[in-house]
């Protein structure tokens, strides 16, 4: 989302939000109790929390975790009543309290989190009625937590996608250094290269790319970007993507314009909205990040996302998000397991075959080619930390090492690596497998115990 200070942005705010005809609230005391966080008089505010104080039920936590981040004039008397009701000794510390409700998914909400969060939300930007309607948000009907998707900073479409942009030859892409990073796509022939600092952006593209539709969505926040397949059989048209504003754990969540559902983008999986119960997953496709020397070197023909995007913003090397990324913190809340890995440390992550694996980028330290295997499945990963390179082929029964700028089996016969396979001295292909570049935490905090990390 926008490169904010990790608690920060939240002054303005209060005072853009509409309070709309509360009649509906008085039907409901905890309803009515939580919106005077925000809505209420100072005495109907104390009243309020007095209510809450002496019900006694954390349930209301989750509600008032989101009054305390837009109202902070009332801050530490809405901290007081939860510390009340929880035990819990945290201070007025939105991202602390947003770790504890993440840990505690045995507090189920309190029914007025629904109202009172879409009241706040829709306040910011009445678009968010789009994804917020009240049918989606019971908690039988979504596949993640109401309480923990939180606003990230922009509104709907704040983000812009880049839908079907203009492209420049390699030669013409003067604007490039040779050590910025690029995002590397090539299907059936047609190869192209997206720029990080371009993409950053924009987070997002919708193109037709070697006759397939696909979608690029780039998670600043978690440092993934994922090439998915966008048409699904069964469906008449691809699905188009945007961003839509909102965060999941510290991972953007983005919506298709068709049913205006919001999906995982780590997942590719629709998590709120009418498509939740479709079955949908979106298929993975190959890309890779690498050095723009080290592309167009690679693929001299190369198309290239030109700077002239429409849109007015700053394209130059190292700009957008640069303390971020500069940074070991995240800008928002996200429960991480640091025991083996920090947060922020980059890892390759492969779900294929029914299974999940990741690959720390730093074992690619030791060295460039490495055999493994996800489930039953050999694969052979080539990587090059300096470049946050790492591509994933099947090896089938073959073992492989460098040689030479290439690889080079356990028969001594020397094999090509291309975008789409690895090609023997016979013609034999060994497919490439789709994989992506990502922060630790957000593997991490989305697959957990159901995924495997290669331990070198």
């Amino acid at each position: 989302m926008s490169p904010l200070t990790r608690r920060g942005f939240t002054g303005a705010l209060a005072a853009s939000l509409i309070a709309p005809n509360s009649l509906w609230a008085q039907e409901d005391p905890v309803l009515a109790a939580v919106r005077s966080t925000l809505f209420g008089s100072r005495g109907e505010f104390q009243s309020g929390m007095t209510f809450l104080t002496q019900r006694g039920d954390p349930d209301v936590v989750s509600a008032l975790i989101t009054a305390m981040r837009y109202g902070r004039q009332r801050q530490f008397d809405i901290v007081d009543v939860m510390q009340s009701l929880t035990g819990e000794a945290t201070g007025p510390d939105w991202f602390e309290w947003m770790l504890w409700q993440e840990r505690n998914p045995q507090v189920v909400p309190h029914p007025s989190l629904i109202p009172f969060k879409r009241e706040v939300l829709l306040g910011v930007d009445s678009n968010f009625d789009l994804f917020l309607r009240p049918q989606y948000l019971q908690r039988d009907r979504m596949k993640i937590r109401f309480e923990e998707i939180t606003w990230g900073g922009v509104m709907k479409d704040g983000i812009p996608s880049l839908d079907n942009p203009t492209l420049i030859s390699a030669s013409d892409a003067e604007y490039l250094k040779g050590d910025d990073l690029v995002f590397g796509v090539s299907i059936n022939g047609d190869v192209r290269a997206y720029p990080l600092r371009i993409m950053g952006w924009h987070e997002m593209f919708n193109e037709v790319i070697g006759g397939v539709p696909v979608a690029l969505a780039y998670c600043t926040l978690c440092g993934s970007g994922i090439l998915f397949e966008t048409h699904v059989p069964g469906r008449r048209k691809p699905f188009i993507f945007g961003s839509s504003g909102f965060l999941y754990r510290s991972n953007k969540l983005m919506f298709d314009r068709e049913t205006h559902s919001l999906w995982n983008q780590y997942t590719g999986k629709p998590v709120v909205g009418p498509l939740v119960d479709s079955g949908i997953e979106l298929k993975q496709r190959p890309v890779v990040i690498t050095t723009w020397d080290s592309w167009k070197a690679s693929h001299p023909n190369s198309k290239v996302l030109s700077v002239r995007t429409g849109h007015r913003r700053n394209y130059g090397s190292g700009v957008v998000y640069q303390e971020y990324f500069a940074s070991p913190e995240l800008m928002f809340p996200a429960l991480v397991d640091q025991s083996a890995h920090r947060q922020k440390d980059y890892i390759f992550a492969v779900r294929q075959f029914g299974a999940a694996r990741a690959w720390p980028l730093d074992a690619f330290n030791r060295t460039r080619v490495i055999n493994d295997a996800i489930a039953s499945t050999p694969l052979v990963l080539v990587g090059n930390p300096d470049k946050r390179a790492v591509r994933a082929y099947e090896r089938s029964t073959h073992t492989f090492k460098a040689s030479d700028g290439g690889l080079v089996d356990d028969a001594g016969r020397k094999w090509t690596m291309t975008e789409e396979a690895l090609v023997g001295p016979d013609g034999t292909r060994l497919p490439r497998v789709a994989g992506h570049i990502s922060y630790w935490f957000a593997w991490d905090n989305y697959l957990g115990d159901a995924a495997s990390v290669y331990g070198g």
